[in-house]
């Protein structure tokens, strides 16, 4: 009897469940943006020291309880060997962020280029997307002005879509707030394109 009635408490409470693409380069911030949202975003979770994060092979998730949905996020590995395994998690994916080494003037241009192939894949089309110009706390780091003009020219691969740029410091947590917010509010509009999942299913 207890089964059933937790099996319906459950049914009643379950939560729409969406799943999130951090990608970019390596070195662009992107775990830090992720370990940073499950700071800010769980109560009770205590981070890890963000100064010893190394470069992700492979796969980091996280997933946080907000809006009254569940959002899952994938943060995958940016090296130029690990970009291939990208697509693998594209048709599951209801938005992206895309983050940017603002500071990294000598692989801007290759930032460009991957940024590129993601956008194309047709796999990923009308998915709300977020780019991130981060380690905007570093001295040497371009402006957001100037992240968005080198990337204007492929604004027309971007298709029909939400997007938009974002200042951040992951380090610093200067950013966040308002870029989960924005995505998460964009996931809940675009919900006819992709349906969520159920949690606990």
């Amino acid at each position: 009897m207890f089964s059933l009635i937790y099996g319906f408490w459950k049914y009643l409470f379950r939560k729409d469940e969406f799943y999130v693409l951090i990608l970019g380069l390596d070195n662009a911030g992107k775990t830090t943006f992720l370990e940073q949202t499950k700071i800010k975003f769980n109560r009770n979770y205590k981070g890890v020291n963000l100064d010893k994060i190394t470069t992700t092979v492979g796969l980091n998730i996280g997933k946080i309880d907000y809006k009254n949905i569940v959002i899952n996020f994938w943060d995958l590995g940016g090296q130029q060997e690990l970009q291939s395994l990208w697509d693998k998690y594209y048709s599951e994916s209801h938005g992206i962020i895309y983050v940017i080494d603002s500071a990294d003037l000598e692989r801007i241009e290759d930032s460009k280029s991957s940024f590129e192939n993601v956008i194309q894949n047709e796999q990923l089309e009308g998915l709300p997307l977020l780019i991130v110009a981060n380690k905007q706390d570093l001295p040497e780091a371009l402006s957001l002005e100037r992240i968005k003009s080198i990337f204007q020219s492929s604004e027309e691969l971007i298709g029909k879509r939400d997007f938009n740029y974002l200042s951040a410091s992951a380090l610093k947590s200067e950013g966040i707030q308002d870029g989960i917010d924005w995505m998460t509010d964009r996931i809940k509009e675009n919900i006819t394109l992709r349906p969520p999942q159920n949690a606990d299913e």
